[in-house]
Formats: structure tokens, C-alpha cells, sequence
């Protein structure tokens, strides 16, 4: 698919605030005043931020309003629908806690659950569509889960942690990459997406037209295989590798943690761009690719 900027830095940047956001309900950092705000303005500014990158995809952004609802049929309007509940929540807990030193633990942990929970519909966004095989896999969520939690757990300064959930992520990663590589159209031909495998063979006569679409340019976008690996090994080093090394094998003070933060977030979005460049959606096979 055509990977969107709107869309990359939604799935980055809201996972990232999300992940945070489930820390900081659940008492890491252990701040309070205005360190506090300073925690929380980042979180929401970047879930928030994310959030209103991927309105800006939507062919009428006052449509959006229409998609909370639909939540008992659509991870969409379901993603929206927590999204708005887990911040709300959280705004009660950060208020509480930074303008009067209170600390609503059950507020807290209600708030981490539906922030963890928000990330979890994104990724069943991708999760369901059967038509692209590649994210079609259970090794979805988790990926979504693990950026949230891993991402969080760096801003949080939880660094033992960070590098742990980044370590495994960067495993999983590598996963889903050799998996999505065996599988990308694998058992998905001509013959099953029109359904007319009974009557035989199909071969494309001709493309429906000789001229670019929306829909060749959406879902029949091609990365070079050259390239996607050089991406995926700058995901690799400096998304999860170089802020892991970071974590554990030097003292983590202000710059440490700069720099693997800003590491991280180039890896995640070079991670993120590959996953919509290499989604094949089964639409290609109407024009013969």
C-alpha cells in the first residue's frame, strides 16, 4: 500500500503517547507537580498529535465523528471510542496528581488498561483485513504492544525494562518480516479472489486500463526489495538495537536518554513506513502484478 505520512505518524507517534500515558497511570515515573505535567502534556501531545494525523487521511475529516458509532462492528470506531475514554480518564488522574498531590491508583490503573486497550484496536485494525496477507497475522498485536509498551517504558525512564521489551520487539520484528516474506500472496490467486476457480486456469487478458488509479497507487504500491532491506536493518539498529545497547551498557543520564529516544522514533517510523509499503493488498491481482 502507499505508505500515507498521516498514517506513519499516527501509528508512531499515538503508540508512543498511549505507552506513556499506561506508565504513568500505573505510578513510572513516581512524579508529581509540575515534573508531572511535564509527563503528562508529553503523552497526550503525542497520542493527541497522532490521532489527528490520521483524521487528516480520512477523505472528509467531519466525517470522523460518524465512526464512534459503529463500535460494536468496527475496530475503528472502537479505537476512537477507547481513545477518547482513556483520555478523559487519565486527565481526571493528571489533574488530581499534579494539582493536588493525589494519587487516584485505581483511577491510574483504569486509565493504563484503556490506553493499552487503544492500542490494541489499532493494531486490529491492520489484524483483520484478510485481503493483505502480510498483516493478516497473529504477530500484529503484539507488534503494536510491544512499540506502546517499549516506546513508553524509554520516556517513562524505565531503562532496564525499555531495553527489554525493545529487545524482544526488535526479535518479533525480524519474525513477522521472514514470515510476511513466505507469505505475502501466498494461496491467493486469480482463481480465489474472483471465486471462479471451478471453471478452471485464469490468466489476465488485459488490465482493466492502461492508466494510473487511486487504487493502483493506494494498493498496488511496490518497494524496491533492496531497499525495504536497507530500511528494515535502520529499524532494526536504530529503533530497537542502538536504544536497547543504550539502556543497559551505559549510564543513562539526560543525553543517553535523548539520544535513544530520537533513535528510537526514526527506527519506529522506518519500521512503520515498511509496514504499509509492504502490504500487498489482493487488489493487485485485478491488474496482473
Amino acid at each position: 500500500m502507499h505508505p500515507a505520512p498521516s498514517i506513519i505518524l499516527f501509528t508512531t507517534l499515538s503508540g508512543l503517547g498511549f505507552g506513556l500515558l499506561a506508565f504513568l497511570g500505573l505510578g513510572l515515573p513516581p512524579v508529581t507537580g509540575w515534573v508531572a505535567f511535564v509527563f503528562f502534556f508529553l503523552a497526550n501531545a503525542l497520542a493527541v498529535g497522532g490521532l489527528l494525523a490520521s483524521v487528516t487521511h480520512l477523505a472528509n475529516p467531519k466525517n470522523a465523528i460518524k465512526a464512534f458509532r459503529e463500535w460494536r462492528s468496527s475496530w475503528l470506531s472502537r479505537e476512537g471510542v477507547l481513545a477518547v475514554a482513556s483520555l478523559l480518564v487519565m486527565g481526571v488522574f493528571a489533574v488530581a496528581l499534579v494539582f493536588f498531590d493525589i494519587r487516584l491508583r485505581t483511577v491510574g490503573a483504569l486509565g493504563a488498561l484503556l490506553s493499552l486497550a487503544t492500542v490494541f484496536t489499532t493494531s486490529m485494525i491492520y489484524t483483520q483485513l484478510k485481503t493483505v496477507p502480510r498483516w493478516n497475522e497473529w504477530t500484529t498485536p503484539p507488534i503494536f504492544m510491544l512499540h506502546a509498551l517499549g516506546g513508553g517504558a524509554l520516556l517513562a525512564g524505565q531503562p532496564r525494562l525499555a531495553a527489554i521489551l525493545l529487545i524482544a520487539l526488535g526479535l518479533l520484528m525480524m519474525w513477522a518480516w521472514i514470515k510476511g516474506d513466505e507469505k505475502s500472496l501466498a494461496g491467493t490467486t486469480m482463481e480465489t479472489a474472483t471465486g471462479l476457480g471451478r471453471i478452471g486456469k485464469m490468466r489476465l487478458l488485459e488490465p482493466p486500463h492502461s492508466g494510473q488509479n487511486y487504487l493502483l497507487k493506494e494498493m498496488a504500491y511496490e518497494v524496491g526489495r533492496k531497499h525495504a532491506q536497507k530500511l528494515r536493518i535502520l529499524s532494526l539498529l536504530l529503533g530497537y538495537a542502538l536504544p536497547a545497547a543504550l539502556m543497559l551498557l551505559f549510564t543513562v543520564h539526560h543525553l543517553t536518554a535523548l539520544i535513544a529516544i530520537i533513535a528510537h522514533l526514526i527506527g519506529v517510523a522506518a519500521g512503520r513506513w515498511l509496514f504499509f509499503a509492504e502490504a500487498a493488498h489482493v487488489q493487485r491481482l485485478y491488474y496482473g502484478k
